[in-house]
């Protein structure tokens, strides 16, 4: 995962969230429910596919993919995403 703004690449685990993985890099990120559920972390793709597992985003946007919620989703696997931070 690229952190586009900062031009940083973090590397996720796929057991982990990418909010995890942002976090452990000293990455900060607004968060609250850490269930995919509220929104609070979206946050843009400039680019990749995610493996969205959030309940708050509809099925059209997972679909569009220009927005992840970090707390439950990540790349997909094998995949390499850029993020709008």
């Amino acid at each position: 995962m690229v952190v586009g703004r900062a031009g940083r690449t973090i590397l996720v685990p796929q057991d982990e969230s990418a909010l995890e993985a942002l976090l452990d890099a000293g990455v900060t990120v607004d968060s609250m429910c850490h269930n995919g559920l509220c929104g609070i972390c979206q946050t843009g793709v400039l680019s990749g596919e995610v493996e969205h597992r959030d309940s708050f985003l509809t099925d059209e946007q997972h679909t569009v993919n220009e927005y992840m919620t970090l707390c439950v989703s990540h790349s997909a696997r094998g995949a390499d995403i850029v993020l709008d931070l």
